[in-house]
């Protein structure tokens, strides 16, 4: 890790079908209090993004793609460029959300100065304002993850602190973290990809700060709407063995390896009696299609390490999701708590 202030930067929103609210994002981001160059990533749309994008000339660049990369193939692109043409920073911006005017400069500040952290994050609210979306996402010892604070009221985290993870909707990475780790996993297409890298910005000695004076709204979930039906159960039951599988520390395998086994299956129990069997089912079949990748990605990562177990035994959280009231029930039943 190297010192540079960050002064080239950009912001790259990934776009698909995002027709009805993609001009309301990059209007936000043309009123920023601090200049950054805006990249669209047209991710294969079939509504009509490229005509609204093509309006604004040469206000942003448009980088189109054939098809739908996802998330993770779509940033991809974005920041592969910024890192070809010199920026020192990269914030990533989902193209349902608006941000504050102060939104940018407040993440640059919180990075700017200090060698260590390679991720700034923000206050994310939902579109009413008055509830949180996100403030960072963490990591649990049942191998789940979750978006900090979500559901609490805005005022919940009003501190500076370091936090787990990301979300990869409205944060700022230093492109020096990219040129060490690599890129966002694209086999995890969308949801807990921010996490993965997250996870392995973690292991590599990078750190991740909250600003809670850096704030977006967000109309949650409204990419996800147009996909096919069962996208994010199909998603959630592949994604969530490759970040564990990849990421774990050796030492840390065995006891979050028995917690995440008993509540993937639960979890998986659920949807195979509640209607979603084909999508759960694909999930599970494709997380074992891709356990060559993730044993390769993790023989990777885990050789990179650079800090301890104990320290990322620290920074994961030793309970369950807070919105896991099933799998809460079924460890009371077993340990009365």
């Amino acid at each position: 890790m190297s010192h540079k202030s960050i002064e080239k930067l950009a912001v790259v929103i990934p776009n698909f079908n995002g027709a009805d609210f993609i001009e309301e994002a990059i209007d936000s981001l043309l009123q920023q209090d601090m200049s950054a160059d805006i990249i669209i990533v047209e991710n294969g749309s079939r509504d009509n993004s490229l005509d609204i994008l093509k309006s604004y000339n040469d206000k942003i660049t448009i980088l189109q793609n054939e098809k739908n990369l996802g998330f993770a193939g779509g940033v991809n692109v974005g920041i592969s460029y910024t890192i070809k043409h010199g920026y020192d920073a990269v914030a990533l911006f989902n193209n349902d959300a608006v941000a504050d005017s102060e939104w940018l400069s407040e993440l640059v500040n919180s990075i700017q100065d200090d060698i260590k952290i390679g991720i700034a994050t923000c206050c994310i609210k939902l579109k009413d304002g008055s509830i949180l979306d996100s403030t960072g996402e963490f990591y649990t010892t049942w191998g789940l993850p979750y978006p900090r604070g979500r559901g609490k009221s805005v005022d919940s985290y009003h501190e500076k602190e370091f936090v787990f993870g990301a979300s990869g909707g409205a944060s700022l990475y230093k492109t020096a973290l990219f040129r060490d780790i690599g890129l966002f996993d694209e086999k995890f297409f969308a949801y807990y990809e921010d996490t993965d890298i997250s996870f392995r910005a973690q292991l590599a000695g990078w750190k991740v700060v909250y600003n809670p004076k850096s704030f977006v709204t967000h109309h949650q979930g409204e990419t996800s709407k147009k996909m096919v039906p069962g996208f994010t159960v199909y998603q959630t039951f592949k994604n969530l063995p490759m970040l564990f599988w990849k990421n774990t520390p050796r030492n840390l395998l065995l006891p979050i390896g028995i917690r995440f086994f008993i509540a993937y299956n639960l979890i998986l129990l659920k949807a195979l009696v509640s209607g979603k069997a084909w999508p759960a089912v694909k999930g599970v079949w494709y997380s074992f299609i891709y356990i060559p990748h993730t044993v390769h990605q993790r023989w990777i990562i885990q050789r990179g390490k650079s800090v301890s177990t104990n320290y990322i035994n620290s920074v994961i959280v030793h309970d369950l999701p807070p919105n896991q009231t099933g799998l809460r029930k079924f460890r009371k039943i077993f340990t009365g708590k």
